[in-house]
Formats: C-alpha cells, sequence, structure tokens
C-alpha cells in the first residue's frame, strides 16, 4: 500500500513538471515595436515584500520603491426592490516614492475608481433562476500624479478610463502628460486574438510618442503558472528624469493591476 501511495505521489509530481515545463515554453511576452525592442534595457520586476496598508517594495534594475501606503477600498451598492439590477461602486488610493539609483526621486498618488451596473438573475427555486446575470457598463478610470524631487511645480499626470459593456460601445483612453508632452498608453499583449484572456496570454501597455516608443510594461505572462509575469522595458536613449517618470507611471499600473488580481 506504502508503495502504491509513493508511486501515485511520483506520478502527480512529475505530471505537474510536465504541465510546468509545458507552460513555460509556450509562454510569450507581449509584442512590442521592433524600434523599442532593440533599443531597450528589458528589466524584470522583483515584486518584493508587502504588509497590511503598505504597498510591495517593487525593484527592476536600479529603479526601486523604497515606501508606498495602500489605503482601504471603499465600496457602496444600490439596487432595485428585487435586486434584478445593481449599481456599485469602490474606490482606492496609493501613493509611493521611486528611486532610479542616483539623487532623483519620483513621488505618486494615484487614485482608482470602478463603476459597475449589471443585471442579476433571481433564483427561485433550486437549480431554476429568472433571468440572466449581464454586465451592462462597467467604468474604470485610473489617474497618478508625479512629481520629481520634490517639485511640485513641475508635474506628470498618468490618466486611464476604460468603458465596456453590453449597453455601452466600448471605450479606451490613457496617456502621460506635463501639460507640453503627452505620451499615449496602448494595451499590448502576446496574441493577435482581440479576445486575449489572463489565461490565454501575456498582457501590458506600450508607451509612445509621436509614433517614438519609449517604454512598455508586462503584468501578466498569461496561463496558470506564468513565469514571465512582470516586465519592463526602458528605450536607452531617454534622459534620466523621463525614464524615472516612465518607471513611476508603469509601477502605478503594476500597483493598480496587483491589487486587481487580489480582489479577484
Amino acid at each position: 500500500m506504502h508503495r502504491i501511495v509513493n508511486s501515485i505521489k511520483i506520478c502527480v509530481f512529475l505530471l505537474a513538471a510536465i504541465c510546468v515545463g509545458k507552460t513555460a515554453i509556450a509562454q510569450k511576452n507581449i509584442a512590442i515595436s521592433d524600434s523599442l525592442a532593440a533599443n531597450a534595457e528589458v528589466l524584470k520586476v522583483k515584486m518584493g515584500s508587502s504588509f497590511f496598508g503598505k504597498m510591495q517594495k517593487f525593484k527592476f534594475g536600479s529603479y526601486a520603491v523604497v515606501s508606498g501606503k495602500v489605503g482601504w477600498t471603499t465600496t457602496s451598492s444600490s439596487g432595485n426592490f428585487l435586486e434584478t439590477k445593481t449599481e456599485s461602486k469602490s474606490a482606492q488610493k496609493f501613493s509611493f516614492v521611486l528611486t532610479g539609483g542616483g539623487t532623483d526621486l519620483a513621488k505618486v498618488n494615484a487614485a482608482r475608481n470602478i463603476q459597475l451596473q449589471t443585471h442579476n438573475s433571481i433564483r427561485l427555486f433550486d437549480n431554476f433562476t429568472w433571468g440572466d446575470d449581464e454586465l451592462l457598463r462597467q467604468s474604470m478610470n485610473f489617474s497618478a500624479y508625479i512629481s520629481l524631487n520634490n517639485d511640485t511645480s513641475v508635474s506628470w499626470v498618468l490618466i486611464m478610463r476604460d468603458v465596456s459593456g453590453s449597453e455601452t460601445p466600448g471605450r479606451y483612453s490613457a496617456f502621460l502628460t506635463d501639460g507640453r508632452r503627452r505620451i499615449q498608453i496602448f494595451p499590448a499583449s502576446s496574441e493577435s486574438n482581440s479576445k486575449n484572456t489572463m489565461l490565454s496570454g501575456a498582457l501590458g501597455y506600450e508607451f509612445a510618442e509621436n509614433g517614438h516608443s519609449l517604454s512598455a510594461l508586462q503584468y501578466w505572462g498569461g496561463g496558470v503558472f506564468p513565469l514571465n509575469r512582470n516586465i519592463i522595458w526602458l528605450n536607452r536613449s531617454l534622459d534620466p528624469q523621463l525614464k524615472l517618470v516612465l518607471s513611476a507611471a508603469m509601477v502605478a499600473i503594476l500597483e493598480m493591476k496587483v491589487e486587481e488580481l487580489e480582489q479577484q
């Protein structure tokens, strides 16, 4: 009996190893522009430790989060009498300080707001429901304010808006600006299929200005056990302060995505 149990354990271990091996081989990074791929520093993000109310100490290359706070997620909801249609809202704020290996540092204050409108089915009896579960509208607004070296007179603003649902046309816009420059932020993935999901491929964003790619962030590696989860690309030709601004913006997005994953 003992031998049988050991044999089962070995088979399970080998099967898991084969699955992980196949997943690692099949995994791909997000597709980025050829110019960025040829001229970028490729930096793997270390997650670091996190505690209650404290942000994870992300680190990549010479960049590191030296302090960070995460606020409570506040939620509210309302609905009709039978709860067949509900509306919920959630909001969260966080802040952090990012260093770039030298004397420069970036201070970031970020906030995310989500509104959901759903149509819900009603359970009348066991194994019998009336109506359908449907996401009517989901609206996500994310903003981050970035200042360098405690100089609040010159700051950058990151804005991301994403609206989806059966009762609204999909709308997405994201950019980073200091009032003079405007850097667009485009969704990126490892798959050409527009229905790409977290189980099918890598996900991230690419930052570009006037058709010139500046940086990219991969916040998910795809698959069940992604081994290539968090990666940052930074164009080597950029000046140090712009690199720090872009890094701070990408860390803000990464923290937002980490919070989303933990709430799923």
